[in-house]
């Protein structure tokens, strides 16, 4: 029986697209082990970009729902319990920033690239060689804003940068972000996402450095859909 899924027509499109496929794989529709339609498929019967696919399929990675296998995606043999937030505000809010992020984001690192000068790109280096697995939270999200604050600057757009700065002020002085962050529940995804975060600061700087602009797109994208799904799917 082929999987048939129904035009998405949300205003996030991946995360529609994610909630989609979770549905049918909890169904049993897509059983364990079975092979997840090609993100060509996918894209025709959801009606979306490639670009929500991939971030849908990234996002049931990080949960442990689906793996990869070389250029495959297949679904896991055992299926971990997986809570995507439900009605918690909180996370809606959250949600909300890292959508911002994601836009905002994506292409400063990608002008960066393109323009930071040799200065500006030993700066951004040195900030994301700074990230270490064990750091404390507060220095984690002390070396986080000072590191893409010297990305939004290199990427030689003031009024980008300055737009840039209000959402980073907003996702700082969120109580909601806040509370999921420092919950004693959510120690341990927390140094989860300490850890996987500092490996993806040290990338984007190190493709940064080289004038990567396909590479920095990615691996900006990339870091913000790991932290936003461990943070919805995973923290209470």
């Amino acid at each position: 029986m082929t999987t048939h899924f129904d035009p998405i027509n949300r205003q996030t499109v991946a995360e529609g697209v994610r909630e989609a496929l979770l549905d049918v794989i909890r169904s049993g529709e897509l059983a364990a082990g079975a092979q997840v339609p090609a993100e060509r498929a996918l894209c025709e019967q959801f009606a979306v970009a490639r670009t929500s696919v991939r971030e849908a399929i990234q996002g049931l990675v990080t949960l442990g729902v689906i793996e990869r296998r070389g250029n495959r995606a297949y679904v896991v043999e055992h299926l971990p319990g997986v809570d995507l937030g439900g009605n918690d505000h909180r996370k809606r809010k959250v949600t909300d920033i890292f959508e911002v992020r994601r836009v905002v984001e994506v292409p400063i690192a990608e002008l960066a690239a393109c323009r930071a000068t040799d200065e500006e790109r030993a700066q951004i280096s040195e900030l994301g060689a700074r990230f270490d697995a064990d750091m404390a939270l507060d220095d984690f999200r002390r070396c986080d804003r000072d590191f893409h604050a010297a990305v939004a600057t290199a990427s030689r757009n003031p009024a980008l940068a300055e737009l840039y700065s209000k959402v980073l002020e907003s996702l700082f002085k969120s109580t909601d972000f806040d509370s999921l962050l420092t919950a004693s529940q959510n120690e341990a995804v927390v140094r989860q996402v300490i850890r996987e975060a500092a490996d993806a600061h040290k990338k984007i700087a190190q493709h940064l450095a080289v004038a990567d602009v396909d590479a920095v797109g990615k691996a900006v994208e990339d870091h913000l859909n790991q932290v936003e799904t461990l943070m919805i799917a995973q923290m209470t």
